[in-house]
């Protein structure tokens, strides 16, 4: 847990953001050693850079050199989708929620600039778009979300979706 009491404005915030998660498919860590300090280190970004900036990662000095690094992060689906958790580990899979998978140690996505073009060019190639079947949902992602944000249907309900 964090080293002092959880205050009024983490605990909102906490609540807040997971309403916000949960209404679009995703589920917050239920371990409170982990979400708390995580809240109070977004929080604290908001008062020193005006961003939720994720409190695992360093600044880029500007919100345009972070903007993959805000929370949510460019990163979380496809950390959650393979590791279960996303970096920091504020947000969970269904699996980890449910206890059938245990998060382990989670490697940083972020690249260097020279490497992150080559990175952003092969992600670019694998990115496919995914259509739920059920709303007609439409998103641009290495594989379908666990959860679709407009009408609940898990992944398996997710087909791709070929522009003719």
């Amino acid at each position: 847990m964090s080293d002092r009491a959880m205050d009024s404005d983490v605990a909102n915030f906490i609540s807040e953001l997971s309403a916000r998660a949960e209404e679009r498919g995703y589920h917050l860590n239920p371990d409170a050693t982990v979400t708390i300090p995580i809240a109070e280190g977004i929080l604290k970004n908001i008062e020193r850079y005006g961003y939720p900036l994720c409190p695992c990662r360093l600044t880029g000095g500007s919100r345009e050199k972070d903007l993959d690094i805000i929370c949510p992060c460019d990163y979380r689906d496809e950390d959650i989708e393979e590791y279960g958790a996303c970096y920091c580990g504020l947000y969970v899979s269904m699996r980890v929620l449910e206890g059938k998978m245990k998060v382990e140690s989670i490697p940083e996505r972020r690249q260097i600039k020279e490497v992150n073009a080559k990175f952003e060019e092969r992600k670019k190639k694998s990115i496919r778009i995914w259509r739920c079947r059920v709303c007609g949902y439409l998103c641009a992602r290495t594989s379908p979300p666990e959860t679709c944000p407009i009408c609940g249907v898990t992944k398996d309900r997710f087909e791709p979706f070929e522009v003719m």
